[in-house]
Formats: C-alpha cells, sequence, structure tokens
C-alpha cells in the first residue's frame, strides 16, 4: 500500500506545482497587461483617423512612431525617476520599461500622411485617407 500513499504524494505536489505555475503565468499576462499603454481611436468627420495613446511619464526623445507592413507601431520607454532607488516603495503601481502598441491599419491609410504630436503625457496621431480612399462629393447640377 506503500504505492497508493506516494502516488497521492506525487499528486499532492504535482497540484502545488501547478498552482504556482498558474499564479507566475498570471503574473507574467500582468506585467505585459501593464506595458500597453491606453488607447482611443476615433473617425472624424472628414474620414480621417485620430488616434490618441497615453504615455505618461514618458519624455518625447523616448518615443518611436513607426509604419512596417500595414503596421503602426507606438513604443516608448518610461524610465525608472532617481528616487525610486533612494527610497523604500511598498507599492509601486507604476509601469516602467518598454511599452508598444501596434495597430493593423486599413488600405484606405495614407502612410505618407501621418502626423505625430505628443503633449501632457499623450501622443496625439492623425491618419489620413488616401486621395482614392476619400469620399468625393459630387456636384448636382
Amino acid at each position: 500500500m506503500d504505492i497508493v500513499k506516494t502516488a497521492k504524494n506525487v499528486a499532492t505536489e504535482v497540484e502545488k506545482g501547478a498552482e504556482v505555475v498558474k499564479e507566475k503565468v498570471g503574473e507574467v499576462f500582468d506585467n505585459i497587461a501593464s506595458h500597453l499603454p491606453f488607447s482611443n481611436l476615433a473617425k472624424k468627420e472628414d474620414s480621417t483617423f485620430h488616434l490618441e495613446v497615453d504615455l505618461p511619464g514618458v519624455d518625447k526623445k523616448d518615443i518611436s512612431v513607426v509604419v512596417e507592413d500595414g503596421v503602426l507601431i507606438v513604443s516608448a520607454v518610461r524610465k525608472f525617476k532617481n528616487e525610486l532607488t533612494r527610497d523604500n516603495y511598498y507599492v509601486c503601481e507604476s509601469a516602467f520599461g518598454k511599452l508598444e502598441r501596434r495597430f493593423v491599419l486599413p488600405e484606405s491609410v495614407d502612410t505618407k500622411k501621418i502626423d505625430a504630436k505628443y503633449e501632457d503625457g499623450r501622443l496625439t496621431i492623425e491618419l489620413e485617407k488616401t486621395q482614392k480612399a476619400k469620399p468625393k462629393a459630387i456636384k448636382v447640377k
């Protein structure tokens, strides 16, 4: 009967290990989610797109906006402040490190006419449609 007892002990240890793995995977996904900046996307009346990406605490020089294979990639680095190394924080909910969001662009967006501006912790990107994709008003005679 030692075999049954050993099997039960092994099963208990496997269950404990599975719980630890589940916790660690959850922590990893929470960390990844904390590095995805919030964004807002709107279609304006003139059929252009307006994208806002929240990047509080990021220096303008640490922001990159790139279009690659029809994907708009916004990345930034939020650096640790000096006081974090001097103080003992018990709770630090601010995300530091690399932040990145990717947006698949519709074919109608003119990638040569993308404008980006950063002000007060918010990156604003204006996306124009290609001339061919813009609505054209037809004058009725």
